[in-house]
């Protein structure tokens, strides 16, 4: 025998089918159409999961009606008011849009691409903006996935339920197993970090989501221990905070870099005379000077490479070692390939 239909599934058909119908649905209709309630062994049965089930969608929001024969008084048939389920259209502007897609660029990790994709795809179909994302291209925080840790910890941040993973200290590389309170994940540096009470060590700690090995197993139930205190979880994620705001120097080519162009600031009143200086003075004869605040030199320096020559850094000098040491490691990468090739 086939193997039975889920409750929930039975309403995810049963609502596609009510949406769908042209006219209405009679009972018999739903019960010889739509997948699951041919598992009913009797007529009562029946009645009973299809009263149920539409009221279990109404007290979900979903308007299910009852829809009478316009012959016959006694003929009863339902369907959903699609005015009252339906969403208003959406009126985004190119700025909204923007947010969003960059939202979306966030979410890196493979579980969560697809959705975040088909989202954005619907989003645009009926939003007053460019089908492109260029207009914000380099606004956007470069996150590195999480593999499949994330989900679960997502999960039990949300639900206050400890953890167990194995993990590789960077310091040491030490692999251990770590059984932890989740408090926070935070997108930082690049990539995802836990935030949580180390229960062995009776101590607040962190961990790289990209150091986990193996699986994330959830332990006990949900709500297993208290929110952390407000100084106990600022104290936790004082060393992920973002640094002093600094003022990045950049000699961009016409036209080139609108993202860094639209973050620019006023020059800092200390800032030399790039022009009348003998050496950088002739790269500038074709770029325009820029100011752009920053916080983290590697971040932005990630994404300066992006832009190739069309960018150069003029200052500060921590910015520009770092650019170049990605650029460097780039080269060699390619030069790998070739030798391969």
């Amino acid at each position: 025998m086939p193997a039975s239909i889920a409750p929930a599934e039975r309403l995810l058909n049963l609502v596609i089918a009510l949406v769908n119908t042209p006219g209405r649905m009679t009972k018999e209709q739903v019960r010889s159409s739509v997948a699951g309630y041919q598992d009913a062994p009797s007529d009562d049965a029946f009645e009973r999961m299809f009263e149920r089930d539409k009221d279990t969608l109404r007290d979900l929001g979903i308007p299910v009606v009852t829809v009478t024969d316009a012959g016959h008084g006694d003929d009863f048939g339902y369907r959903v008011d699609l005015d009252a389920y339906a969403l208003p259209p959406l009126d985004l502007t190119a700025g909204e849009l923007g947010v969003l897609a960059m939202a979306a660029q966030v979410w890196q990790d493979q579980a969560l691409r697809a959705d975040s994709s088909r989202a954005l795809t619907k989003l645009r179909a009926v939003g007053d903006a460019p089908g492109s994302t260029d207009l914000v291209t380099g606004l956007a925080p470069r996150v590195r996935p999480g593999g499949g840790a994330l989900g679960p910890l997502m999960d039990a941040v949300h639900e206050r339920r400890v953890v167990k993973f194995t993990y590789r200290a960077a310091n040491t590389g030490e692999v251990r197993e770590r059984v932890v309170e989740p408090w926070r994940l935070l997108a930082r540096r690049g990539g995802w970090v836990l935030v949580g009470r180390d229960r062995d060590r009776q101590a607040s700690r962190s961990y790289r989501l990209s150091r986990i090995e193996g699986a994330v197993r959830a332990l006990g139930e949900p709500g297993a221990f208290p929110p952390p205190a407000e100084d106990e979880l600022a104290e936790a994620m004082a060393s992920w905070a973002a640094g002093a705001q600094q003022v990045a120097t950049l000699a961009v080519r016409p036209e080139r870099a609108g993202a860094m162009r639209a973050r620019s600031v006023a020059a800092p009143d200390d800032a030399p005379d790039w022009a009348a200086d003998p050496v950088v003075g002739p790269l500038l004869e074709h770029r325009d000077v820029v100011h752009v605040p920053f916080r983290s030199a590697w971040e932005l320096a990630e994404e300066l490479v992006g832009y190739g020559d069309a960018v150069l850094v003029l200052a500060p000098t921590e910015l520009r070692r770092s650019v170049l040491r990605l650029l460097r490691t780039a080269a060699t990468l390619d030069e790998r390939v070739r030798a391969h090739g």
